[in-house]
């Protein structure tokens, strides 16, 4: 017998207003598709009026909430939605896939995007009056959680600054303070609490892929990378399949790949020069894996890029 779906209940009304509230206030100050940046540093507020194909993104550590349409990202076969409801907590940088599933020219996707700074989210945590987390729990390096009246009253106050900016300067470092206490009192936060604790596990696991995100084009040797974390094997295996639904080689490939990838696109290099720049000691294995990942031949994805690229540029 087919297990019933469960319904979500109520959203609260305060809540409701609170995302119109801010769902207006985005889409004053974000009249253009795609990304407008903003005056507020780490702050970018998010346009989109169409669906769209899957596409490579890279998380970096923030806190992206939601207010209209519908998004899914995949990491490594996990998948995460996201709606009008959420807002999505990265707490390490990863690659994945993302797809807008949910938006129109009526009502397009809007979204908040802020970039953490991980010595503030240090400097909350040590605070002795933070209260400690409900949940145990320690999801992977990213988690969708749901928003409540204190994390929306922080991003629209955040977001009202954009009207003041002489105020800027002073209060827009107190309001996201307010924000990752926010953060770190819901489930979700109790994975960016352990990434920014000294002597974590999961803090340490964070050392190894920063090594590895510096230095992808090096052959990867996995006492070395274990070494870096200062934590065995086995255990780092273990920590950073956890973290990011992949093992350390699966994270080095896809790296390797997609900066690959940009540079045949961006800077028009050819594909053999792509691959050894990236670390491939052989061209043809470097085609194989790009074709497996991509879909299709290295320069035959460049070309299909370029000519979507175009479309797009014809259609605006």
């Amino acid at each position: 017998m087919p297990t019933p779906t469960r319904k979500r209940p109520a959203a609260n009304p305060a809540v409701l207003a609170l995302r119109k509230d801010l769902a207006a206030r985005i889409a004053a100050h974000a009249p253009s598709l795609g990304e407008n940046s903003t005056p507020i540093p780490g702050l970018a507020l998010y346009r989109r009026t169409a669906p769209t194909a899957c596409f490579l993104a890279t998380y970096e550590p923030s806190f992206t909430v939601f207010v209209q349409g519908r998004k899914r990202i995949n990491l490594n076969g996990v998948e995460y939605f996201c709606d009008s409801s959420s807002f999505l907590l990265s707490s390490i940088d990863v690659p994945a896939q993302s797809q807008i599933l949910e938006a129109s020219e009526q009502f397009p996707m809007l979204s908040m995007f802020l970039r953490l700074d991980m010595p503030t989210v240090r400097e909350v945590l040590s605070r002795e009056d933070l209260p400690e987390p409900e949940s145990s729990i320690r999801p992977r390096g990213l988690a969708v959680g749901e928003t409540t009246v204190g994390l929306l009253a922080a991003c629209t106050r955040l977001i009202d600054l954009l009207d003041a900016p002489e105020d800027i300067p002073f209060l827009s470092h107190l309001i996201q303070r307010e924000i990752l206490y926010r953060i770190l009192r819901t489930p979700q936060g109790e994975r960016l609490r352990a990434i920014a604790t000294a002597g974590d596990l999961s803090h340490r696991t964070v050392r190894a892929i920063a090594w590895l995100r510096a230095h992808y084009a090096k052959p990867l040797r996995m006492e070395e990378l274990a070494a870096i974390a200062r934590m065995g094997v086995s255990t780092l295996h273990h920590q950073f399949r956890a973290l990011t639904a992949m093992s350390p080689l699966q994270y080095q490939k896809r790296l390797r790949l997609q900066s690959a990838r940009q540079r045949m696109l961006m800077d028009g290099i050819d594909a053999t020069s792509a691959a050894y720049e990236v670390g491939y000691e052989s061209v043809s294995q470097f085609n194989r894996e790009y074709s497996r990942f991509f879909g299709q031949p290295p320069m035959r994805d460049v070309k299909s890029l370029r000519d979507a690229k175009v479309v797009s540029i014809n259609a605006a």
